[in-house]
């Protein structure tokens, strides 16, 4: 589709694709980052499927195709990826507390970037900058808190100070350059959605994001165990192939 939607506008085809152009496909754009952030949605799935016995069906099947289209993916590596992973691990080792902010401790960077362990492998998750609107902020730029409460207060409305409190100051954070993993060119996301077979590569994430999710319902569910209210005799039997019935018709009698 998004081959088709480039010849169609009659240009060039680019050696990268712009994130957030269209695809074609009505309601979906150009992901940024695929290749990370389906090696990210594989590795949580597998995760999460360990939470499953493995004599489940659904878990071998799940397991089995996860572990495929894994593998495809993480075989083609952009430009300069060696050379980035290293430098990645080396920033992440020089300042792991802005990466992991200790339960009830105060985050470096607004809590910007999160090291996060998936199936033995590590990521990073960073927030993206949000646009901010002139019209909108404070003149001085001080975060608006609502109006000023008189009186004495209240052990509820004191709740909220000890968040004020924990703020770090600003000589005390510390801000880090994170560098995305670089992007794979046109010709290499292609080539992953072919050897994929499911669409585009932002249909294949949506797939991805999904399975994800269904793991959580599955086991919530506990499909594994037996069913509470047994079926009855010959409840399943009209799944089956009929062999009681001839395959031709005996000939009319005379």
């Amino acid at each position: 589709m998004r081959r088709t939607f480039r010849q169609l506008a009659a240009v060039k085809p680019a050696r990268y694709l712009e994130p957030g152009a269209p695809t074609g496909l009505t309601g979906l754009s150009t992901h940024p980052a695929p290749r990370s952030t389906l090696l990210y949605l594989y590795s949580s799935t597998l995760d999460k499927l360990k939470e499953i016995p493995e004599s489940s069906l659904y878990r071998q099947s799940t397991e089995a195709l996860t572990k495929h289209r894994m593998s495809i993916v993480s075989a083609v590596e952009p430009d300069g990826y060696k050379e980035w992973s290293e430098k990645a691990k080396k920033v992440i080792a020089e300042h792991p507390e802005v990466f992991n902010t200790p339960e009830g401790g105060v985050d470096h960077d607004m809590g910007r970037h999160l090291r996060i362990l998936r199936d033995g492998k590590v990521f990073v998750r960073s927030k993206a900058d949000q646009e901010f609107d002139d019209t909108t902020e404070e003149w001085d730029g001080e975060e608006n808190l609502g109006p000023e409460l008189e009186g004495t207060r209240s052990t509820e409305d004191r709740k909220g100070q000890s968040v004020l409190g924990m703020k770090r100051p600003g000589g005390d954070a510390k801000t880090i350059l994170w560098e995305e993993e670089p992007a794979l060119t046109a010709e290499q996301i292609s080539d992953l959605e072919t050897k994929i077979g499911a669409g585009l590569i932002e249909e294949v994430i949506q797939v991805a994001e999904g399975e994800m999710k269904l793991v959580d319902v599955m086991v919530k569910s506990k499909v594994w165990e037996d069913l509470e209210e047994k079926p009855v005799e010959g409840q399943w039997t009209y799944f089956m192939r009929d062999t009681g019935t001839p395959v031709t018709q005996p000939p009319p009698q005379k």
